[in-house]
């Protein structure tokens, strides 16, 4: 329980750290969505560039069996390796981002 809450921190602080960007001269905000309960955390951005609509996710986790699945990365950031240094085995990050086949070829889990 102990790692699993660990983890829980250290996503939570990525994206908290990430949102906590703001866009000049913009009217798009971010907006953290922990869900706890189902392990499931992201940033998305919402708001208007002139008259179109912005909705966007640009990072999105998810933890499943003890393991940290990177679902989304629209960011130029090496979240997985940002985990890595705060001490997050690469056995321990998937990178759901990447189809199953190549998963193996990462350096990081594979499920």
């Amino acid at each position: 329980m102990e790692k699993l809450e660990r983890y829980r921190q250290l996503v939570q602080n990525l994206l908290t750290d990430f949102a906590s960007y703001e866009y000049p001269d913009s009217e798009i905000q971010s907006q953290l969505v922990f869900d706890t309960t189902h392990d499931q955390y992201q940033v998305l951005q919402a708001g208007w560039e002139k008259e179109k609509r912005i909705y966007f996710i640009p990072l999105h986790f998810s933890i499943k069996n003890n393991k940290i699945w990177l679902e989304q990365n629209n960011t130029d950031r090496l979240v997985a390796e940002e985990l890595v240094e705060a001490g997050v085995p690469r056995e321990d990050i998937v990178l759901a981002i990447h189809p199953p086949y190549i998963r193996p070829h990462t350096g990081f889990a594979t499920e």
